[in-house]
């Protein structure tokens, strides 16, 4: 079983999409012709064993909800989204939600940041990781 975690932030971000940040939350800022964010849930969906897509960050819950839903219905994967009680940086919301994630006991799983945006060639990465793997990996 695979999952994803994709870290998406918070209010207060997103400075230099101003003024148009001032109505977005960030993650749902569009980028050719969609929501910054769902490249990235694109991409995951498409990975064999797929189990879920957990999105961390203190975007307040109403903003996230309408997106999580579509979304989940659109790629066929389980999205949830956990909202801090505050901003918790990039390992304190990993680890504040850490039984989540380990939830269903998952043989992988990808840490992608909301705002980085390239082509993501995950199942290769994680066939080169189940091949030649023998512990964590960590790909920057």
């Amino acid at each position: 079983m695979v999952k994803a975690v994709i870290l998406v932030g918070g209010p207060g971000k997103g400075t230099r999409f101003r003024p148009l940040s001032l109505e977005i939350a960030k993650p749902l800022f569009p980028l050719a012709g969609r929501a910054m964010i769902e490249h990235h849930i694109e991409a995951c969906s498409k990975l064999n064993d797929m189990q879920e897509v957990i999105l961390i960050g203190s975007e307040p819950t109403s903003e996230m909800t309408p997106f999580v839903r579509e979304a989940s219905n659109k790629y066929g994967v389980n999205i949830v989204y956990l909202q801090e009680y505050k901003p918790l940086g990039t390992a304190g919301g990993i680890f504040h939600f850490r039984d989540q994630i380990r939830k269903g006991n998952p043989t992988s799983f990808f840490v992608l940041n909301a705002d980085v945006c390239c082509d993501f060639p995950l199942q290769e990465m994680l066939n080169s990781h189940l091949r030649h793997g023998r512990g964590d990996v960590i790909t920057i």
